[in-house]
């Protein structure tokens, strides 16, 4: 697009959870400075509607219907990304699910499972195989979507609070691994996201949790939770893209095994 600078052209920014709102509005970052795409994501119907929305942009686009949870699915389309596109330079390794809310003595185990195969083990799978590439290279830039849940553990969200505390420690480790091939591992951490599903979402069953953390009115919950932030409202999605392309650009070049909250001071 015209007007916008393009410090990534030439670069290749390979995202996960791309058919999301979080992974969309930041492969549209990347490609609004120049980045070609490699967009991955479970529902292929979703994923085509995030390439098609991303068409107006004059960079590569390919997209690629993918499993997280099977390393063997997420090896062949990196492999497969790398060469129809030649390298993989940027990595947002944003897949997740959000999971049942509960308290902890009755959380569902089949649930926590999941949640920990989508988010940690899917997460360490598209890391493992993304930095084989860029090992070989050289260079890479990997910015893994961790939480303020794994900040701050919140009530009745054991799985997501659990995985995404993992999270912040396997872009810990990974940034010390990496380092010597020039390769930068760092994290964001979104608190409260909306308007949209996930807020809607998490309101509604926090309420239905009934526990003395929130009430049991789905409005009161919003209300309860936007009085828990500093700044005294919820982070917009579009305000997430901009931190992530400052962790792959050349601005955070001294910064490594960093999570950066977006939380609105929380």
């Amino acid at each position: 697009m015209s007007g916008f600078p393009q410090p990534f052209s030439g670069k290749v920014a390979l995202v996960t959870g791309a058919a999301g709102n979080i992974g969309l509005a930041t492969a549209n970052r990347l490609a609004t400075m120049g980045a070609d795409l490699a967009l991955l994501d479970l529902d292929p119907e979703k994923l085509e509607q995030a390439h098609a929305a991303l068409g107006e942009h004059d960079v590569r686009i390919r997209v690629h219907t993918c499993d997280v949870t099977d390393g063997a699915q997420v090896r062949e389309a990196v492999d497969a990304v790398a060469a129809e596109l030649g390298q993989i330079d940027f990595l947002f390794n944003n897949a997740g699910y959000q999971g049942a809310f509960a308290p902890v003595q009755d959380y569902p185990e089949a649930d926590f499972t999941r949640v920990m195969h989508i988010n940690v083990c899917g997460a360490f799978h598209v890391l493992k195989h993304v930095a084989r590439h860029m090992v070989a290279r050289g260079y890479g830039r990997i910015v893994n979507t961790a939480s303020m849940a794994g900040v701050q553990g919140p009530p009745n969200m054991a799985a997501y609070g659990a995985s995404k505390f993992a999270i912040i420690g396997l872009t810990e480790v990974a940034a010390k691994d990496l380092a010597p091939y020039n390769i930068r591992v760092n994290a964001i951490s979104p608190a409260f996201m909306g308007p949209g599903m996930m807020w809607d979402r998490q309101v509604e069953l926090q309420a239905r949790v009934g526990s003395q953390y929130f009430s049991t009115k789905p409005e009161e919950v919003a209300r309860q939770m936007i009085g828990s932030i500093p700044m005294r409202r919820y982070g917009n999605i579009e305000e997430i893209p901009g931190v992530v392309a400052f962790l792959f650009g050349d601005d955070s070049s001294y910064m490594t095994g960093v999570n950066l909250p977006i939380s609105g001071g929380i």
